[in-house]
């Protein structure tokens, strides 16, 4: 439904009905605040400065661009001097912990001081497809060195974590508390997961991924998570939302996705059929039907449906995700003033 024809705007949790899905599309532009993203990635390097006006004029105020390994660090760097609305994020990867130098801690760490602006991550354990090709012995080293990093610097931990969990909590448990706040990026960790980890310090990033569940059990998981614990993000350029194509955004240029205008003005997508790449640049472990690449102005498709899982009106669900993400990036030396 729009909110257009309703009195008060967008729909609220009254008006909605076990099983029904509301997309509360209202003619008023949220702030929002994209807690993961990776606009670094060589996929969108040649059109970032499009990216992020396209991306603030549908309400995104903040990008936390997460670096990943060695070799991209200094492009999340250059993007934070560049962008006021770029907050820099290093860290090293589950996939890449094998292929570090000997200095990369004493690397990463330097990257604080000369970027005080800095957040942590995206760091972690990975047991899926592409993380079981990693020792997880090594990944669990490199893991906890830079926990402590973070722990000591008191900065917000963007976390990677796929069918991990339980090494997860045994880890957390261990290191003690994380007061500046740890963030499990790309949540899509079960509901029974989810106290045990809110005791802990945990924060919940949602992104276009959460779409890939059943509806039921991604509800039964979005309904376990405290509103103050939730945050909204894109993992861009990878996590296309399965959602209706017309509502999205497209990354100019890419092949797999193309713009035509119809007579009514709008946009359509055309998708362009094909077997995934292989040996893609970047980090992209996206399921999606869709396999062209995501926009950070996705974040609100991300907003439309979590809303819509949780029966809430979007204003509220993006009030509460933007308010619980500057309080956990609004660090000593931060660009976010509150």
């Amino acid at each position: 439904i729009h909110c257009e024809g309703l009195p008060g705007g967008c729909p609220s949790a009254a008006q909605c009905k076990p099983g029904n899905q509301i997309a509360s599309h209202c003619p008023k532009m949220h702030r929002l605040f994209d807690s993961h993203c990776h606009l670094q990635d060589p996929r969108i390097a040649h059109c970032v400065p499009q990216l992020i006006e396209s991306a603030s004029e549908a309400g995104v105020k903040w990008f936390a661009v997460n670096g990943t390994s060695e070799e991209d660090w200094e492009d999340v760097k250059m993007l934070g001097e560049q962008h006021q609305q770029v907050i820099p994020c290093f860290g090293l990867h589950p996939w890449f912990v094998e292929g570090h130098s000997s200095r990369w801690l004493e690397t990463l760490r330097s990257k604080f001081h000369i970027v005080p602006t800095a957040a942590v991550g995206e760091i972690g354990l990975d047991k899926g497809a592409r993380g079981r090709q990693v020792n997880m012995a090594v990944q669990v080293h490199a893991f906890k060195q830079q926990l402590a990093l973070a722990q000591e610097l008191q900065r917000p931990v963007a976390v990677h974590c796929v069918r991990a969990f339980g090494e997860l909590q045994e880890i957390i448990e261990e290191m003690g508390a994380f007061p500046a706040g740890l963030i499990l990026h790309s949540y899509l960790g079960s509901a029974e997961m989810v106290q045990p980890l809110v005791k802990q310090g945990a924060y919940f990033s949602f992104s276009g991924f959460l779409t890939s569940l059943k509806k039921e059990n991604a509800r039964k998981m979005l309904q376990k998570v405290p509103l103050e614990r939730l945050l909204l993000e894109t993992d861009a350029p990878d996590a296309l939302p399965q959602v209706d194509l017309a509502s999205l955004k497209w990354v100019p240029g890419d092949p797999k996705a193309a713009m035509d205008e119809v007579k009514d003005g709008a946009e359509q997508c055309i998708l362009h059929k094909g077997k995934e790449e292989s040996g893609k640049k970047g980090k992209s472990h996206t399921s999606s039907k869709c396999q062209a690449l995501n926009h950070p102005a996705n974040i609100n498709s991300v907003l439309t449906y979590v809303a819509s899982l949780l029966c809430m009106a979007e204003k509220d669900v993006a009030k509460a995700a933007y308010e619980n993400a500057v309080h956990l990036f609004s660090y000593p030396g931060s660009k976010i003033v509150v």
